[in-house]
């Protein structure tokens, strides 16, 4: 909620100086032709022609600077290119677009990601997990290459139903679902509606910087951003009709770099690669303004945070020390209300920590679902082996009984 607002903020913040590039140089040619009308050859404030042609050039090709700036150099540029997957139509009437990878017989882990963003941002998980789990990741309904619903209408009940199908063919043994953000949300609200699965197909659950309630409750505004719900809900409204005019906005946003610096201040506690920093940025633009919009309402009219106490099954809440967008005390209110939760503080990340600090995040995933996964399990799980008809040439000790004799087995016998 926050992260969009930001990027709001900013594309409102690029549009200015668009504009004032525009009026600097017409005011420059105004006064130009007044000059040559009284036949002076003096250039009339030469600075408004330079500094407009500078904010017209930043607001165009400023993103490259930018990212230049914000971000440090890694080696994760094949994040950047979109890995293959496969359609799937659910219930709800959406159409999400779905990729799978690792073990085919291997226990499953499915992520759901943040509200504006994209399956791709799972890219470190996918090069990890993938060797061991069977690592599913899908577009939430309408984001990335994911169709919305027919009827347009979004809920997060019915992004918990989207999951259900993607639970039931994707990964028809034991599964983790891993929830970001509304991807938490998501997971939590799942739990809610489809407790019949829980502790049989699906082992556990892993919150990443979420938040039990509207999160207009729980960034670091507090309340005021609360107190302000009636605007956002009017303006959030607004992106529906106004589709057209916001993406407008929100490319030549991109362009200038301001809406890299508002998923820099927004999103990141630590330094972001160059390629995360525009993967994120890059997912806010191109998704549907409109779509955001709906999500937006979709979250403000939720909460869930009394239910969680009949969720009884093993849970890893990951609490980012500086994420401004959902504040580490939400973290720490899902933790204490769910009855077999682990917490795990992350002090450097910011919301998306996932992204930035991924090896942390990674690796207590991966013990977490070795933990759950093999809780409970016995043989009779395991495939049957033929072990073939018995060897006569072996011969056979009868099966001794406490207080029976030990058997002269010989010199050198044990």
């Amino acid at each position: 909620m926050l992260l969009l607002l930001l990027q709001r903020i900013f594309s409102l913040i690029s549009l200015a100086f668009l504009a004032l590039g525009g009026y600097l140089v017409w005011s420059w040619w105004q006064m130009r032709e007044a000059v040559d009308a009284t036949g002076f050859d003096d250039d009339p404030q030469p600075w408004r022609l330079w500094v407009g042609v500078a904010l017209l050039a930043w607001s165009f090709l400023g993103r490259t600077p930018v990212l230049m700036l914000l971000g440090r150099k890694g080696d994760d540029h094949d994040r950047l290119k979109r890995s293959s997957g496969e359609k799937l139509q659910t219930p709800t009437g959406a159409v999400l677009d779905v990729a799978s990878e690792g073990p085919a017989e291997a226990p499953a882990l499915v992520f759901l990601h943040g509200w504006g963003l994209e399956r791709g941002i799972w890219w470190e998980a996918r090069q990890r997990l993938s060797r061991r789990f069977r690592v599913v990741t899908y577009d939430l309904a309408g984001l990335g290459k994911s169709k919305q619903p027919a009827d347009g209408k979004y809920s997060i009940e019915r992004f918990a139903d989207d999951l259900r199908a993607v639970v039931e063919q994707q990964a028809p043994r034991k599964v983790v679902l891993v929830g970001h953000s509304i991807g938490g949300m998501t997971v939590m609200t799942y739990c809610r509606r489809h407790a019949d699965t829980l502790g049989g197909q699906v082992a556990g659950i892993v919150l990443e910087n979420t938040t039990p309630v509207d999160p207009t409750h729980t960034t670091v505004l507090g309340e005021a951003l609360h107190a302000t719900e009636p605007v956002l809900r009017f303006f959030s409204r607004l992106g529906v009709p106004l589709q057209p005019l916001s993406w407008l906005m929100n490319w030549q946003s991109y362009l200038s770099g301001q809406t890299h610096i508002a998923m820099r201040i927004g999103g990141f506690g630590t330094r972001p690669t160059r390629s995360q920093l525009e993967q994120v940025s890059r997912a806010a633009t191109v998704n549907s303004p409109a779509v955001q919009s709906k999500g937006n309402l979709a979250m403000m009219n939720w909460s869930i945070e009394r239910e969680l106490k009949g969720v009884h099954i093993p849970a890893l809440v990951f609490i980012g020390g500086q994420d401004i967008v959902t504040v580490p005390s939400a973290g720490e209110n899902i933790a204490w209300s769910l009855p077999r939760a682990r917490r795990h503080p992350v002090q450097d990340a910011g919301h998306l920590g996932p992204m930035e600090l991924a090896d942390e995040y990674n690796s207590a995933i991966e013990a977490f679902a070795d933990e759950v996964f093999t809780q409970g399990a016995q043989w009779a799980d395991a495939r049957p082996v033929d072990l073939g008809a018995p060897d006569p040439k072996v011969t056979r000790l009868p099966l001794r009984r406490p207080g029976d004799e030990q058997p002269d087995r010989g010199p050198g016998s044990l």
